[in-house]
């Protein structure tokens, strides 16, 4: 479009701030609205006992290349915001896990330095590993026809052992959904994008500080600075259509909308316009996460930033991976994070039971035993925090073939589970396609 339009986009989510950031950026005027009165979304800081919390920890890679370059754009210094890491998968010694750290070696010899040195692998978990990788990349990583990620793996012949230890745990945190339900493609495209990368792409970023700072709030300023407008605290709560534009809340006009709002929301709005695209999101289920954190002593430091955790639910021991927040964030000695991706059990305990539970699970498998014994603790369940990524599901495209009405979200259509870079490219795409 060459002429300056006026745009809402609802959801002022990584998606909707993305978006809304690309559109100011071309000349249209924005009005960027949320429910809530804080921004981020699903990926958002909140305040609780002094701190800025998160309501849940993530991983960012860095093939992130949409995500690093908005946080660029908007003036977030990523070297600083963000701690770098060489892929890994590292559990406490005393638990017999595995230690596997990529090497700082061009790809493809950085992961098969990597294989070669771990520990807590076999021979035959190692000769799994390099078949798997050779064949996936042979494959182009990718299948003709979708499978659950369960059956990739033993089409693949991998071991018990090393699906126990590196595929299990690399599923969930990736795809947020249990690998007898998971998509084998997405999650070879991720692989694609770790194991299968560069090395710096296939690098572990952890952030320095809240999920809102890391992007929404700054994209919410750029926003303001380019003209545009942030409403906060306000629900869009039907659109209708309006001569050649559309009519927000029966009250707002607008040349275009963005609907970067959750799914469900989504579904609702689009019901009377665009009913193909809102069956295919009502045919969504979803995975929740839980975050635990756990606050000790300040002089508390784990001897690495994060651990891999070997979770057992018949055993009280829900936790995934630990995350030492003292050595992201100095504002936060002593405080340690607990991620458990695909919830569903985790979500139906007490949350206080929960809580005791994992304390009591760092303090095994740390063999710490002060850490039974937090002085505070907090647990944040985001119940419906992804859809479960199963396979052969139908992702509603950016495009639904309305004009001036797109859609935007990390639940639309790509190669990428819902992740925060799936997010930042849905909202690239939107503002292209108005």
């Amino acid at each position: 479009m060459s002429k300056t339009r006026s745009v809402a986009v609802a959801g002022a989510g990584w998606a909707g701030c993305t978006a809304a950031v690309e559109l100011v950026r071309r000349g249209h005027q924005v009005t960027l609205f949320d429910a809530a009165r804080t921004l981020g979304g699903r990926a958002r800081g909140v305040a609780l006992h002094g701190h800025t919390l998160d309501n849940g920890q993530h991983i960012l890679l860095g093939a992130y290349r949409a995500t690093l370059g908005m946080m660029k754009r908007v003036g977030v210094d990523a070297s600083t915001a963000l701690l770098r890491l060489p892929l890994q998968m590292r559990y406490p010694p005393a638990t017999g896990g595995m230690d596997f750290v990529a090497a700082r070696l061009p790809a493809p010899l950085h992961v098969g330095v990597a294989l070669f040195r771990a520990t807590g692998l076999d021979r035959a978990d190692k000769l799994a590993l390099a078949r798997f990788s050779t064949s996936a990349r042979w494959m182009g990583w990718n299948l003709h026809a979708d499978c659950s990620v369960a059956e990739l793996l033993q089409r693949f012949d991998q071991t018990d052992n090393l699906v126990r230890l590196m595929w299990r745990p690399l599923c969930l945190a990736a795809l947020n959904t249990p690998l007898e339900n998971a998509s084998a493609n997405v999650f070879l495209a991720v692989l694609r994008d770790s194991l299968g990368a560069r090395r710096a792409a296939s690098d572990m970023l952890l952030p320095r500080c809240d999920m809102g700072a890391l992007f929404p709030v700054a994209a919410a300023e750029y926003v303001k600075k380019h003209g545009g407008t942030v409403r906060l605290g306000t629900k869009v709560a039907g659109i209708t259509l309006a001569g050649s534009g559309w009519m927000l809340n029966a009250t707002e006009a607008f040349d275009a909308v963005v609907l970067a709002t959750p799914a469900a929301t989504a579904a609702t709005l689009l019901r009377d316009h665009a009913p193909d695209t809102a069956a295919q999101l009502d045919a969504f289920t979803y995975e929740p996460i839980v975050t635990v954190y756990l606050q000790y002593d300040a002089a508390l430091r784990l001897a690495l930033p994060m651990y891999a955790l070997v979770d057992d639910a018949r055993a009280g021991h829900w936790g995934q991976f630990v995350f030492d927040r003292g050595q992201l964030d100095a504002s936060q000695p002593g405080l340690l994070s607990v991620v458990v991706s695909a919830a569903a059990e985790a979500v139906a305990q007490d949350q206080a039971t929960l809580a005791i539970a994992v304390a009591a699970q760092l303090a095994s498998t740390l063999q710490m035993p002060t850490l039974a014994q937090p002085v505070w603790t907090q647990v944040i369940a985001e119940k419906r925090a992804t859809f479960a990524c199963t396979p052969g599901l139908q992702r509603p495209a950016n495009d639904i073939a309305l004009a001036g009405l797109v859609l935007a979200g990390d639940y639309t259509a790509g190669d990428y589970p819902a992740t925060l870079e799936s997010a930042v490219r849905s909202g690239i795409a939107v503002a292209a396609l108005l």
